[in-house]
């Protein structure tokens, strides 16, 4: 990436990159590869592959919110992200859980499907960003994810999905036995 503000191509290229790993991953996991724990969180492999999705279903409700914050006085913005941080403690629950569920219902090409659909709707909203609008930004609540910084900028957030993905995708066991072989 260039500097803290990353390119719309740089954006775009990782998007797609993200996109063709996680066809590899989901096309190659075995079901035991799905049901095994993923290293570093509670989740299994399966629920960790919807989560680093949820990541980028997170990019899409976030846009139009910073693109609405960006256009308000700053203290508007920094109140927000102050009152979700006073939530940090039940979004880390229902984040957790609620990625459990999801798994059970969104995987193998119906994951695939809503993956590469809001793939596509991110790199169409970002070939029509407007150069000012990513400029533009928003305090966010800095305890909810480590790649959240205080004030993010849209280019930043269109980023933070290939961020948490790339965070994560270190997490996998997928082809690993279960003693953790390679």
């Amino acid at each position: 990436m260039s500097g803290t503000s990353p390119t719309r191509e740089e954006i775009h290229d990782e998007l797609e990159r993200s996109r063709t790993d996680f066809h590899a991953l989901v096309a190659t996991a075995t079901p035991a590869d799905l049901r095994r724990s993923s290293s570093g969180t509670r989740w299994t492999n399966g629920q960790l592959l919807f989560h680093m999705f949820f990541g980028y279903l997170i990019v899409r409700r976030l846009l139009p919110l910073a693109r609405l914050m960006g256009r308000l006085p700053e203290p508007v913005s920094r109140t927000f992200a102050r009152t979700l941080e006073v939530g940090t403690r039940p979004f880390h629950i229902i984040n957790y859980q609620s990625d459990r569920g999801a798994a059970r219902m969104f995987h193998g090409p119906r994951l695939l499907r809503w993956f590469d659909r809001t793939l596509d709707v991110l790199q169409a909203r970002l070939e029509t960003e407007p150069a000012a609008g990513l400029a533009r930004g928003m305090h966010m609540p800095v305890s909810w994810d480590p790649y959240f910084r205080d004030w993010m900028s849209l280019a930043e957030i269109y980023h933070y999905g290939t961020q948490h993905y790339d965070h994560h995708r270190q997490q996998l066991t997928i082809g690993r036995s279960s003693r953790g072989d390679p």
